[in-house]
């Protein structure tokens, strides 16, 4: 007998391959059918005021998201489409997001949206400043110890995984294996692009539930600076196959001190959007690594730019038809730092589950321990209860914007570093922050208290019942303020 969730697929499969067979007719009609469909499986778990806004825009041909939609449904081959919309939006969105926050409530911990894991520390470029060019390529997971994380994740209500390293695209034919076995699972791997070919999209079609963030830093100039000669058209050449194929993906970008205004640009955006990018991941640059340069971490100004940018790149008005998000400077909707599993952790290569992929120390590893004994554990454990790190969302790291945060919970965890390349402490690694803190707190305190914030809709374990009454109890003397 056929599981309400497998039923559930069932007949949003058969809805959704109906719209898109017929979408093209009228594209506008039917993607209001789409976005009414997709907002009664998603029953009420995100706030209406964004479905009802992405309604608006779409009656709007003169609205940037009108712009995305069409431009989507033109790129982006229908059945892959349907494919990855039931494993985001039903798999991961409905389904999933329903089951993290119930056993949230039941487990009194952390429990992760997704898990970002490492399949190998192997990787075929050395870029500046990246921590996996010095680890060699000695560390791997194994397709069953990758099984074993879905599977113990699916429990908890984790539906979606993303890929990094190293380069996971090395390890190509287990992605998408783990992709055909769980296809109501969403998967993304950030890649280099360089591995990407017409076979490998061939098989990105067929199981229709994996996309791709492609690193890129700009113009081919600071591209190839920083991640090595040729890069730049290695990554325009991926691009350009997979739009040529209809797969979607996006771009991933770590923004430096060198190189915020080129990936910024006007210029740089328009060429990504005709390349057929749709979505951006912007990283604040994070002096991680005994190696890594801390004059690449953007100045104040730079951050503040950067939200304006954001808002202004995402307007219905003024944007761009390609969706960007920032780590950082978007704490604000998502109610601060978002790792210890409060919404996502990390497992490197070596099987360390770490909270952060910035954070390098772990008292914890998948070979040793399940998941649920990782949340539950001490690091992960006090991160739940510190959390969040300042109530000012745009300082939202304990490492980049409040380092006495990561001192405190490493000196009182015991937690070991972590770092494949050579033990780095956290007094070590918080010190190159240190500056950027100070300096950053003013401003971003100034912005916070004169531009308005959306309601992340999160509850901390401060807020929670059970919060309450053990904080009462230990006169709060285990939370930082």
């Amino acid at each position: 007998m056929l599981s309400k969730n497998e039923l559930q697929r069932q007949a949003a499969s058969a809805i959704l391959g109906r719209l898109l067979r017929y979408i093209d007719k009228n594209p506008q009609r039917n993607i209001l059918k789409l976005l009414r469909f997709s907002e009664l499986f998603l029953g009420g778990i995100f706030p209406k005021k964004y479905m009802t806004a992405m309604k608006q825009a779409v009656q709007d041909e003169n609205n940037v998201y009108y712009r995305y939609a069409m431009n989507l449904l033109r790129d982006t081959d229908h059945d892959f489409l349907k494919k990855f919309l039931l494993a985001a939006g039903l798999g991961a969105g409905a389904q999933g997001t329903k089951k993290v926050r119930a056993n949230r409530e039941i487990l009194h911990c952390n429990v992760p949206f997704l898990i970002l894991m490492d399949p190998t520390s192997a990787c075929n470029c050395h870029c500046k400043g990246c921590w996996a060019a010095e680890y060699g390529h000695a560390n791997h997971l194994s397709l069953d110890e990758m099984r074993s994380v879905i599977a113990q994740g699916k429990d908890l209500g984790t539906h979606v995984y993303m890929f990094t390293g190293g380069e996971p695209l090395l390890r190509k034919k287990d992605l998408i294996k783990l992709c055909e076995e769980n296809p109501d699972c969403a998967f993304l791997a950030y890649t280099n692009g360089t591995l990407i070919d017409e076979a490998f999209c061939d098989e990105l079609l067929r199981v229709g539930n994996m996309t791709l963030a492609i690193s890129i830093e700009g113009t081919e100039k600071t591209t190839d600076a920083r991640r090595g000669e040729g890069m730049y058209d290695a990554a325009v050449r991926a691009m350009k196959l997979l739009r040529k194929k209809g797969v979607l993906f996006g771009m991933s970008i770590c923004y430096t001190r060198a190189n915020v205004d080129m990936v910024t640009s006007d210029e740089f955006m328009d060429k990504m959007v005709d390349l057929g990018v749709k979505f951006g991941f912007y990283f604040n640059y994070m002096p991680v690594g005994s190696h890594a340069p801390v004059d690449l971490i953007p100045t104040p100004e730079q951050r503040e730019f950067m939200y304006r940018w954001l808002r202004k790149t995402r307007s219905g008005k003024t944007g761009k038809p390609l969706f960007v998000m920032d780590f950082q400077d978007d704490g604000e909707y998502v109610g601060g730092c978002i790792a210890g599993g409060r919404n996502y952790f990390h497992i490197n290569a070596a099987g360390d589950m770490e909270p952060c992929v910035f954070i390098h120390f772990s008292d914890s590893n998948i070979r040793e321990k399940t998941l649920l004994e990782a949340l539950k554990s001490d690091l992960f454990m006090a991160y739940y209860h510190n959390q969040p790190f300042n109530d000012n969302h745009l300082r939202p790291c304990p490492m980049l914007e409040n380092p006495q945060c990561l001192r405190k919970i490493i000196a009182q965890t015991g937690a070991k570093s972590t770092n494949l390349e050579g033990a780095e402490s956290a007094e070590a690694l918080c010190a190159k922050c240190d500056r950027f803190a100070a300096a950053w707190a003013p401003l971003a305190d100034k912005l916070w208290k004169t531009t308005p914030h959306p309601d992340p809709m999160t509850q901390f374990y401060r807020d929670s019942a059970w919060g309450k009454e053990e904080l009462k109890r230990s006169d709060g003397s285990d939370h930082q303020e």
